[in-house]
């Protein structure tokens, strides 16, 4: 039995050392074969690597050598376009100098020309001045003077002559100085007039306010007429309800009055609750709607015109003008253009522009109270200057603007300049535009009822007047005496400001036809 168990034991190491040998046998040819392939494969990879690198390189080579190519080539064509610019220029310069030269080669000629030509000229004024030896020596023979004597009997002979000339030209001069004198100052004031253009609206003394209906005429009148008696009573102002269909017309000389009554009346329309006591209500909102835009309208004309530091009095009675008129002319548009004329006035002569604007816009300041107080526009206007402070100036233009007295300095008489151009403008006021319409029809129907004349023109606003006359029965000579005769016509006839100038002109035309 024991030797049993001893032959299985043995048996059983004998089959492990087996195992064991046949196991490490196994496993070392697996290792050796793993080396092997990893052997194989890294020689494969380092292959693969030499040969990649090799391509790398070649492709490397390859793309270097079409840079330098490229490169060489963008270089060939480069110094290629710089060989034609520098051909090109030396063409050019080629050319120049080609035009250089001839030109030289002209100048050259005309050089010899110019020599030819001296030797000519001073080959002839040796000949003139030997002609003019033998006539001065032939004269003396003739006259037995010698040219000394001569020279001073013409000296004695001319001397007269040119005394005359002298005090003619002197004389002329100075109407030459006086006419550029004028002409000057008619400049200055025409530019002013240009530059300054204003609307001229002819005011009314009356308003229409329009109504819905006529059924509101009943509405306005009342009972028994009270509220018509109420309203005029409140305005002072009268309506006129008459069959003028669906309108009312106001009419006062006072324009706030109507004004104010204006917009009382369309609030009443509006509201269409017209009673006394209604009418009283609305009556003080419109008094106190038309303060506001006096106040208002002051301000924007001192604005408009550039003039600050006016006392606020002072502007709400310039606001008032809008409502004043004279000669159908609206007050505050008048003045503003009289102070925009004073400025264009005063910067024409060096004056302090400023000083002058707030003069000509202040000069009618007396027309907002002179229909509550007695006394002249312009006195009241220099009173209200002295209570608000203003200077001596603005008061003695104010005072001046008329003629009423002296003006004290420049700025003074600008503002009467102004102030005329402004009022006697063609349009501004209605008497105005009547007065000049008859002067130049007037001057125009004196003009044409001389013989020989065949047209008329009466231009510069009547200052001038041109006469063109038949040439076949009036001479040059005639033209002078018929000047005159129109001349003295006119100032025997007429009443006109200023001057006329009278221009006769005589035209001769001779006309054929070429075939």
């Amino acid at each position: 039995m024991l030797a049993i168990i001893i032959a299985v034991i043995l048996s059983v190491i004998v089959a492990a050392f087996v195992t064991w040998t046949v196991s490490e046998n196994y496993h070392k040819n697996v290792a050796s074969k793993k080396v092997g392939s990893a052997e194989e494969k890294a020689r494969k990879i380092i292959d693969d690597a030499v040969k990649t690198a090799e391509t790398t390189k070649r492709e490397a080579e390859l793309s270097a050598k079409e840079e330098s190519i490229k490169a060489k080539n963008e270089l060939d064509k480069e110094i290629q376009q710089r060989r034609s610019e520098v051909q090109k220029s030396e063409r050019r310069i080629q050319k120049k100098e080609e035009n250089i030269d001839r030109k030289l080669d002209n100048v050259e000629k005309r050089e010899a020309n110019l020599t030819k030509r001296e030797e000519q000229i001073n080959k002839e004024r040796e000949k003139v001045a030997n002609l003019n030896k033998q006539r001065i020596a032939e004269l003396e023979r003739i006259s037995g003077l010698t040219s000394e004597q001569a020279k001073e009997f013409l000296l004695q002979t001319v001397e007269e002559d040119v005394k005359m000339d002298a005090a003619k030209l002197v004389k002329e001069s100075l109407a030459a100085a006086k006419d550029e004198a004028n002409k000057k100052a008619k400049d200055i004031v025409v530019t002013a007039i240009q530059r300054c253009a204003a609307d001229h609206v002819a005011e009314s003394t009356i308003s229409v306010v329009q109504l819905p209906s006529d059924e509101m005429k009943g509405r306005i009148i009342g009972r028994e007429g009270r509220n018509i008696r109420t309203l005029e009573t409140m305005t002072g102002v009268e309506l006129i309800i008459d069959d003028t269909p669906e309108a009312v017309v106001l009419s006062a000389f006072d324009p706030v009055r109507r004004e104010v009554a204006r917009i009382a009346l369309e609030k009443l329309i509006v509201d269409g609750r017209i009673h006394p006591a209604r009418i009283e209500e609305t009556v003080e909102k419109a008094k106190k709607e038309v303060e506001t835009v006096i106040r208002e309208e002051g301000e924007a004309a001192t604005l408009e015109v550039g003039v600050h530091g006016i006392h606020p009095e002072l502007v709400k009675l310039l606001g008032r003008l809008k409502y004043r008129t004279s000669f159908g002319q609206n007050v505050l548009k008048h003045s503003i253009e009289v102070a925009e004329l004073c400025g264009l006035l005063a910067a024409e002569v060096g004056e302090d522009i400023r000083l002058a604007k707030r003069a000509g816009l202040l000069h009618d300041i007396g027309k907002a109270i002179d229909q509550e107080q007695e006394g002249s526009h312009i006195q009241l206007g220099v009173e209200l200057c002295k209570k608000y402070k203003e200077s001596p100036m603005i008061i003695n233009a104010v005072a001046a603007h008329h003629g009423d007295c002296e003006a004290e300095s420049l700025i003074a008489v600008l503002v009467q300049a102004a102030d005329t151009i402004s009022a006697a403008r063609p349009g501004a006021r209605r008497e105005t535009l009547d007065t000049y319409t008859n002067r130049i029809q007037q001057l125009e129907e004196i003009t044409g009822d001389f013989d020989g004349v065949d047209k008329s023109f009466a231009i510069q606003a009547g200052r001038e007047v041109r006469v063109v006359v038949i040439p076949d029965k009036i001479n040059d000579d005639e033209m002078v005496l018929l000047a005159r005769d129109i001349r003295k016509r006119i100032e025997e006839e007429m009443q006109y400001p200023g001057q006329i100038k009278v221009n006769v002109i005589r035209e001769s035309r001779v006309t054929d036809v070429a075939k």
